[in-house]
């Protein structure tokens, strides 16, 4: 486990610990918030075009992010009021940089960097212990990308770096269901994209929470993001696509208040 991660595990714990110091009783009425910081154990698939250099491939798993991880950030936020109209929002940030060579489509290095924010609106149907969210908003892409180029492939461009961000459309659903006393289960999907700036875009994920009490629990889940993005002429110096999934298990920590 690198020093950044023991790091961010050891500033999770001391702040569940510190928070303990808050009330015990969750609010049931007037507005309610969830903060979670999390870690998502993520792999990138997929492919790149930049400029002239087209189908790059990008394939970063998890034991890649944690060598070449830079500056990560993950956070989620809810905010709820009387438990019928609320806003969802979730940040997730990798720097990685110096993952060797890939020699492929003249491509010796590709650095990545990305950024998703989501905002979204949401509705909640049902009781607290059974309740479906529908919710709408945007997802915003925050990608630079560079590769250093062999120059026997492609005479004259020994590197490219592109910087592309674009705001998505996206709607969905979550469905939140109490397993027993202490785990509940949580059901995510949405659709986005179409083709207002990606072609496509959505996430899928399913989450198990392990209620210490009504105001902390651990969450554990599996998460995917999926776009397909394309900008620009094919073979000229601004040409950019994206297309790529990120996946992996997320733990986070749930505090309610």
């Amino acid at each position: 486990m690198t020093n950044r991660t023991t790091s961010f595990l050891l500033f999770l714990t001391m702040s569940l610990a510190t928070a303990g110091t808050a009330q015990s009783a969750a609010k049931t009425d007037g507005w309610a918030f969830v903060v979670e910081p999390y870690i998502l154990a993520s792999s990138i698939e997929g492919d790149a075009s930049i400029g002239r250099v087209t189908g790059v491939d990008i394939e970063v798993n998890f034991g890649d992010i944690l060598d070449t991880l830079d500056i990560g950030a993950m956070i989620h936020f809810e905010a709820i009021r009387n438990d019928k109209w609320g806003i969802l929002l979730d940040y997730g940030f990798m720097d990685l940089s110096a993952k060797g060579s890939v020699a492929k489509n003249g491509v010796l290095e590709a650095d990545v960097r990305q950024g998703v924010l989501e905002a979204f609106l949401m509705r909640r149907f049902g009781q607290k212990a059974n309740t479906l969210d529908v919710y709408g908003g945007i997802r915003w892409w925050d990608n630079d990308i560079g590769a250093t180029v062999d120059s026997t492939v492609l005479p004259g461009t020994p590197s490219l770096d592109i910087k592309e961000d674009w705001i998505d459309p996206v709607i969905g659903v979550r469905w939140h269901h109490p397993i027993s006393g202490k785990w509940d289960l949580m059901l995510r999907g949405d659709i986005g994209g179409f083709g207002i700036e990606s072609d496509f875009t959505s996430a899928l994920g399913a989450s198990v929470f392990w209620n210490f009490n009504p105001r902390y629990a651990l969450e554990l889940a599996y998460r995917a993001t999926w776009v397909d993005f394309e900008d620009g002429t094919r073979q000229t110096p601004d040409y950019f696509a994206y297309d790529t999934v990120t996946h992996g298990p997320l733990v986070g920590l749930v505090f309610r208040f």
